[in-house]
């Protein structure tokens, strides 16, 4: 009688525990996906990372008031690991056409702009290209990407503003 009770109990949580991680992945997917995207500009690895920091977090159980942090901070690390050793990334091909553009030509030159700004922020070093990139193209907060990147509030707006200053300077010495 003792071990059906504790057989009981066990189903119980578990499934408590499903009903509270779906709830998690509605939440978050789309914030996982974005954080990843981020990091490695690519469909498939970023829907890759994040279902292995939801399976690891299936087996884990976060605390459900912590969980945001530790979802996104797991989605940024797991999608690091996807990264080549040199962190030498292709340009992602699949980005949409500039709005509002009409001719052939000014399609292709829209292309080539494209291009040019993710080659040069792919050029940026790590600690300033993924705090840019967290915050001003994913659209996070700093105290988000703080909380991702496990550096100070300060010091992402630090960084995201010195890699903003940084693509300045590199595109007008291309335009020079």
């Amino acid at each position: 009688m003792h071990r059906e009770l504790i057989a009981d109990l066990v189903l119980v949580r578990k499934n408590e525990w499903d009903a509270v991680f779906s709830g998690l992945v509605q939440e978050h997917a789309r914030l996982l996906y974005r954080i990843a995207y981020a990091v490695v500009r690519n469909q498939q690895d970023a829907e890759d990372a994040v279902q292995d920091v939801f399976l690891k977090a299936y087996r884990a159980q976060p605390n459900p008031q912590d969980a945001r942090a530790y979802l996104a901070r797991a989605a940024y690390r797991s999608a690091l690991d996807r990264l080549p050793r040199k962190d030498t990334r292709a340009f992602a091909e699949h980005e949409d056409f500039p709005a509002g553009m009409a001719s052939q030509e000014d399609l292709a030159a829209g292309w080539s702009e494209q291009r040019r700004l993710h080659r040069l922020i792919d050029a940026l070093p790590g600690e300033l290209r993924q705090p840019l990139l967290l915050t001003a193209i994913e659209g996070l907060t700093s105290r988000e990407v703080a909380a991702i990147l496990g550096i100070p509030e300060g010091t992402v707006r630090t960084r995201a503003q010195r890699a903003r200053e940084e693509l300045r300077k590199r595109l007008e010495r291309r335009k020079v």
